[in-house]
C-alpha cells in the first residue's frame, strides 16, 4: 500500500498507483468527459493508445494484462464505457486483471438539472453496468476518501485477478484532497490449518496412486504460479496437461507435458491418459463447456483434486479459506513421489512423428485446409513468438500447435468473444515489443475489428495476419446445418487494406505453395506488418470443430 500522497491531485494519484502496478500503457478512446484526465495521462510517462472503437481498447486491454499481470483502459461516459462492456465482460469470465477508468459529468454540473449529454436514465447507470462483471469499484465524488477508494479497487483486481471500475468525475481530477484517508489493506482469509489438512490428504493420494496427472487451467499463470506448477510435477514426477484455456501456461516443450485436454473433442490418446488416471489433480482449470468438450469429459469425482483460487476440494472433502498458492506450496515442500508413469509417444514431446508426416507432403496445388496450414505455421514458432487465436476455427486448429514458451497463447476460449484477436494483438505487442505476434483470425471476426490493425499499424508493430477466408461463420455452419445466409459476410478483398492503411505487405492465397510462399516472406521480414488472406477449401474444418459441432449441434435445434 502506497501512503497517500499531500500534493496530488485525485487524477495524479489514480496514475502513480498505476504505475506501481506496472502499467506502463493505456489503451482507450478520449471523449469530453474524460479529456481533463487524458492530458493528465499524456504529461505521465505512461504512454496513451488511442484505439478506433472501445471494445477493441478492452480486448487490447485484457491481453496486455494477460501478458504483463495488469492492463487498464481509459473511456467517456456511457457511450465509451457501455461499448467495452463485453470486452471487460471476457476478462472477467476469464479472469484477466483489467483497471476500467471512465470520466463522468462533474458534481457541479449534474446538480443543475438539466439533462447531460451521453447520460442514460440516471447518473449511477454505468456504474451500476459495470458492478455485475467487475470485482470492485468506486466512483471519485469524494476528496476524503477517494485515494483510498483508488487502493481499495486495485488491490482487487490485483489479488482476484479480475476487471475493477473506477469513475472519475470530470471535475474532480484536478482536486488536492486536504486531508487524504488511506487503505488499510483488505482482510486475508486463510486458514493455515485447513491447508495442512488438505495437503496431508493429498499427499496420500499422490503416494498410493499408480497413474497420476496434473491437468493445469488458466489460473496458474493468471495468479504467477508456473514456477510452482514446474517444480510440482517435477518432485512428483506427475506428467501435466492443460486445458484449452490453459494452453501455454507450461512450455508445451517440457518432457512432461502431455498435451491439451479437451474431453471427447480432444486428442483421443491425451483423452485416453487423462481419463484413465486414477488420480487427476485439477490446479487453476475452469470447468466450462469448452474446456469440458462440451461436458464429454470424464473425470471421476472420487479421483480428483480439484483447487482453484476460490474452492478447493479433494474428491468430495471441501476444504474452505485455503488459497491456491500456499497449498501448492505445501505439496512441494512435501515432495511426495508418485509411481512413475510413462508418457506415450503418440503424445507430448514424443508426438512430432505424426506431425511430420504432415508437413513432409506440405505443397503443390493443394487446395488449403486449416489443419495443415497450423502444421506447417508450427514449424517456425518460436519462444519469441506470441500466438493470439480467434474463436472458431482460428481456436480449435490452433490447438495443434505447439507453443515453445509459457505464456505465449492467448484466445478467449471460455468467453468465446468473435473479434478478439486482432486488438489483443496490440495489447501484446504493446506489452511484448520484443516478440513476433502472429494472429489467427477468420474472416467474420476479422470485419468486426480488425480495423484494429491499422492502430498497430500506427505504432509500428510489425504482426503477421493470417485471415481465415471461407466468407462467413464456418462455426455456425457447422453448428446448424443448412445453406443459411445468415452465415454468410460480405466478401472484402482484404490484400487492399494495407494500401489503405499505408504500410505493410499483404498476400492471397489459394494453395499450399503459395500459402508457403507468403509464410515464409513474411517470416523473413519481422520489420513490415504483413496480412495473408487464406482462401480456405469449401467445407473446410479442423477435427476438434467438427468434434465439437457434433456435441454443440445437438442443442442448437
Amino acid at each position: 500500500m502506497r501512503k497517500p500522497s499531500e500534493s496530488l491531485a485525485i487524477g495524479g494519484y489514480l496514475i502513480q498507483r498505476l504505475a506501481d502496478y506496472g502499467i506502463d500503457d493505456v489503451f482507450g478512446i478520449p471523449g469530453d468527459y474524460v479529456l481533463s484526465f487524458y492530458s493528465q495521462l499524456e504529461r505521465s510517462p505512461i504512454n496513451v493508445v488511442g484505439c478506433t472503437r472501445e471494445d477493441c481498447a478492452g480486448f487490447a486491454a485484457d491481453a496486455y494484462a494477460r501478458i504483463r499481470g495488469m492492463g487498464a483502459v481509459c473511456v467517456t461516459y456511457c457511450v465509451g464505457g457501455l461499448s467495452v462492456c463485453n470486452s471487460i465482460a471476457g476478462a472477467y469470465a476469464e479472469k484477466s486483471p483489467v483497471v476500467v477508468i471512465s470520466g463522468s459529468p462533474g458534481l457541479r454540473e449534474r446538480s443543475v438539472g438539466a439533462l447531460l449529454h451521453h447520460m442514460v436514465r440516471d447518473f449511477r447507470t454505468q456504474i451500476e453496468v459495470f458492478e455485475k462483471f467487475t470485482i470492485a469499484g468506486a466512483e471519485l465524488n469524494d476528496p476524503l476518501t477517494a485515494f483510498a477508494e483508488i487502493d481499495r479497487v486495485l488491490d482487487a483486481c490485483d489479488r482476484f485477478k479480475r476487471p475493477v471500475y473506477l469513475e472519475l468525475p470530470r471535475d474532480m481530477v484536478h482536486v488536492v484532497p486536504a486531508v487524504a484517508h488511506g487503505f488499510a489493506g483488505a482482510p486475508r482469509t486463510h486458514d493455515p490449518m485447513a491447508t495442512a489438512e488438505a495437503v496431508r490428504e493429498t499427499i496420500q493420494r499422490i503416494t498410493s496412486a499408480a497413474r497420476p496427472v496434473i491437468v493445469a487451467g488458466v489460473e496458474m499463470h493468471r495468479f504467477g504460479l508456473q514456477d510452482e506448477l514446474i517444480r510440482l510435477a517435477e518432485v512428483t514426477g506427475i506428467p501435466i496437461a492443460t486445458t484449452m484455456l490453459g494452453k501455454s501456461v507450461v512450455s508445451e516443450k517440457h518432457p512432461q507435458f502431455v498435451g491439451l485436454y479437451e474431453g471427447a473433442i480432444g486428442d483421443a490418446d491425451v483423452t485416453r491418459f487423462v481419463e484413465d488416471s486414477d488420480l487427476v489433480l485439477l490446479l487453476g482449470a475452469f470447468l466450462s463447456d469448452i474446456n469440458l468438450g462440451i461436458y464429454s469429459a470424464k473425470l471421476n469425482p472420487d479421483r480428483c483434486v480439484y483447487a482453484t483460487s476460490e474452492s478447493l476440494r479433494v474428491s468430495h472433502h471441501h476444504y474452505h479459506n485455503v488459497e491456491l498458492k500456499p497449498f501448492i506450496e505445501g505439496l512441494i515442500d512435501a515432495a511426495p513421489r508418485s509411481r512413475s508413469r510413462a508418457i506415450p509417444d503418440s503424445i507430448g514431446s514424443g508426438m512430432g512423428s505424426d506431425r511430420d508426416a504432415l508437413v513432409n507432403d506440405f505443397g503443390g496445388e493443394h487446395p488449403l485446409r486449416t489443419s495443415r496450414m497450423m502444421q506447417r505455421l508450427n514449424e517456425r514458432l518460436d519462444a519469441n513468438t506470441i500466438v493470439i487465436a480467434d474463436v472458431g476455427d482460428s481456436l480449435f486448429a490452433a490447438t495443434e500447435l505447439t507453443i515453445h514458451d509459457r505464456g505465449e497463447f492467448l484466445s478467449p476460449a471460455y468467453y468465446t468473444s468473435m473479434g478478439f484477436s486482432v486488438p489483443a494483438a496490440l495489447g501484446a505487442a504493446t506489452a511484448r515489443p520484443d516478440h513476433r505476434i502472429v494472429v489467427l483470425v477468420g474472416d467474420g471476426a476479422f470485419q468486426m475489428t480488425g480495423q484494429e490493425l491499422s492502430t498497430l499499424i500506427r505504432e509500428g508493430h510489425h504482426p503477421i495476419v493470417i485471415l481465415l477466408d471461407n466468407h462467413g461463420y464456418g462455426t455456425e455452419r457447422f453448428l446448424h446445418e443448412g445453406d443459411w445466409k445468415y452465415n454468410e459476410v460480405h466478401q472484402w478483398n482484404y490484400s487492399e487494406l494495407m494500401k489503405v492503411y499505408g504500410r505493410g505487405k499483404s498476400y492471397v492465397v489459394e494453395t499450399e505453395d503459395q500459402y508457403d510462399e507468403a509464410l515464409d516472406a513474411a517470416w523473413m521480414d519481422p520489420q513490415s506488418p504483413h496480412l495473408i488472406q487464406a482462401k480456405l477449401m469449401p467445407g473446410d474444418a479442423s477435427d476438434t470443430l467438427k468434434k465439437l459441432a457434433a456435441r454443440m449441434g445437438e442443442n442448437v435445434g
